[in-house]
């Protein structure tokens, strides 16, 4: 039977993505698992401009790679060095879509069984401070020569390796290559232990960065497979590759409901403004429904643009919805249009002209108006939703109050409540905002029974 074969590599690009940029050097090593057999290396013409931060950190100029061979030429040698081998590097990811990437572009369909020496290294030697390879080599007391570059730095991981498999007494790489293993679709910077501890329940995550700092928050069904799904896949945009070198730790809560999953979810995006998060930004209002008295005494309605200094009676995600229901109250309670106004751009409020012909009453005016006003604000309902809790002792609540939404927590079973108000002083409050109302009201249309509003609570 043939012994496995490690075909341990290294890499120097353009770039920091496989899709975007292209290999200039690469070497490879193979090792039997006692000791290196094999070796091969060279620069290679990646048919682009080579940037100057990259020649400040690798050496390798333009000149330098005008007559290497391109990548199709030196196809073939790289896929019979890595065929039916196992892929080892250290942040394995990184290398590996790039070969494969650039492999598939010439022609070739390869997939191996990856090692991160990086994990591995974290697995069989624990607590040290650094697992970068310059740091490694240092606290290890390996020698590294020329650094960054792809022939110095496959040494090094060779060597590295090779301490690797005489340290590890508890079989930890032969765990790693099991096809089943998961840590080898985690990020390298992520502790195995964070995504064990993820339950399979309903919930929200949060994805830290290395200065412990949220970096993405998300919601999930199923914690454990929605994390998981993160990090599934191939795809090499510069996007996903700095996400995943970005996720250095994750924790999670526990909530009882996908509806309670996604309105913590709203509420710590907003909190929190993760730069990894880009969805759910964009539900943010941008306009708002005003009331104001011009210098003629008449009271005016406008839709304009929202401002941190000013109160709005409703906010709209978008010009339309503001307008729209301005003409609609407008229609209902008889006011002359004149008085219900738009702001564009760059227009400020009182600037407009004002038509002294056939004015209303100004008494009369002014009180539709405030007519107006008192019926969206009557409006605004207040009730409950109350659902399963996290576990069969506790109930799931969420209050909304006068069109707001107020807060969410749990309730004890055994808890009796005679008004549906009474929930408001068991719940964590939250700040409201348009998309969580969206949230809120869809989930209160879809299921009235779980809606709230007599005077008794009931299972």
């Amino acid at each position: 039977m043939k012994k496995q074969e490690y075909a341990i590599v290294d890499i120097e690009t353009t770039g920091g993505n496989a899709s975007g940029s292209r290999i200039t050097e690469i070497a490879i090593i193979i090792h039997d698992g006692i000791c290196v057999i094999d070796r091969w290396e060279t620069l290679v013409n990646p048919e682009k401009e080579i940037p100057v931060p990259i020649f400040a950190l690798t050496g390798i100029n333009n000149e330098m790679v005008r007559d290497a061979p391109i990548f199709d030429d030196i196809a073939d040698k790289v896929y019979e060095l890595l065929n039916n081998r196992i892929f080892v590097a250290h942040n394995v990811n990184f290398d590996y879509s790039f070969v494969r990437h650039q492999l598939e572009e010439s022609g070739f369909k390869w997939t191996a069984r990856k090692l991160c020496t990086v994990r591995a290294t974290r697995k069989i030697k624990p607590g040290l401070g650094s697992y970068s390879l310059g740091n490694l080599c240092r606290s290890l007391d390996i020698t590294i020569e020329h650094r960054h570059r792809a022939g110095g730095d496959a040494d090094a991981t060779a060597i590295l390796f090779s301490r690797l498999l005489e340290w590890d007494t508890d079989n930890e790489i032969e765990k790693m290559l099991k096809k089943t293993a998961q840590d080898q679709r985690l990020p390298p910077n992520l502790p195995p232990s964070d995504f064990e501890q993820l339950p399979e329940k309903p919930g929200v995550y949060y994805f830290y960065n290395e200065a412990k700092k949220v970096v993405y928050v998300g919601k999930a069904v199923n914690l454990k497979k929605r994390v998981a799904s993160h990090f599934s896949g191939h795809k090499i945009t510069p996007q996903r590759q700095n996400f995943l070198r970005d996720i250095y730790g994750i924790s999670f809560e526990v909530c009882a409901t996908e509806l309670m999953a996604l309105l913590l979810e709203c509420s710590e995006i907003k909190k929190l403004w993760p730069v990894h998060n880009k969805a759910l930004k964009r539900f943010e209002a941008k306009y708002g429904l005003y009331d104001y008295e011009a210098r003629n005494g008449y009271r005016y309605l406008a839709v304009g643009k929202l401002t941190k200094f000013q109160n709005s009676i409703q906010t709209f995600g978008n010009l339309y919805e503001g307008v729209n229901l301005l003409q609609s109250l407008s229609r209902e309670f008889e006011i002359d249009h004149r008085f219900c106004k738009y702001c564009v751009e760059g227009e400020k409020e009182g600037s407009y002209k004002y038509d002294a012909v056939d004015l209303p009453d100004v008494e009369v005016h002014n009180q539709q108006i405030q007519n107006v006003i008192d019926f969206i604000i009557d409006n605004r309902p207040s009730f409950a939703i109350v659902d399963k809790g996290r576990s069969a002792d506790e109930r799931s609540c969420i209050w909304v109050e006068n069109g707001h939404f107020y807060g969410m927590g749990y309730i004890s079973t055994d808890i009796g409540i005679e008004e549906p108000s009474e929930i408001k002083n068991y719940v964590t409050p939250y700040r409201s905002n348009d998309y969580i109302m969206q949230l809120i009201n869809s989930f209160a249309m879809r299921y009235p029974g779980k809606v709230l509003k007599s005077l008794s609570l009931t299972n």
